[in-house]
């Protein structure tokens, strides 16, 4: 499944659910429990869920109140 295939909706980085901007970072490591660790910027790591999404390491993701909400695809 391609990256416009699992979120279609999301190409303009915007939350569906309330119009706020989504922050597209790249996972660097999955963890337990459906979370993982994102690059938010040089130096800076946060983690968050990927409940909703089928993401992986170096994978760009769409997030948004820390939680992913779409994969936009994979980061080379």
């Amino acid at each position: 499944m391609s990256a416009e295939d699992r979120a279609p909706d999301c190409a303009e980085d915007t939350c569906l659910t309330c119009s706020d901007e989504a922050v597209a970072v790249r996972v660097t490591r999955l963890l337990d429990d459906r979370l993982a660790v994102v690059d938010t910027g040089p130096g800076q790591d946060e983690v968050i869920s990927v409940a909703l999404v089928d993401a992986r390491v170096g994978d760009t993701v769409l997030v948004h109140a820390k939680e992913a909400i779409a994969v936009l695809g994979e980061t080379a």
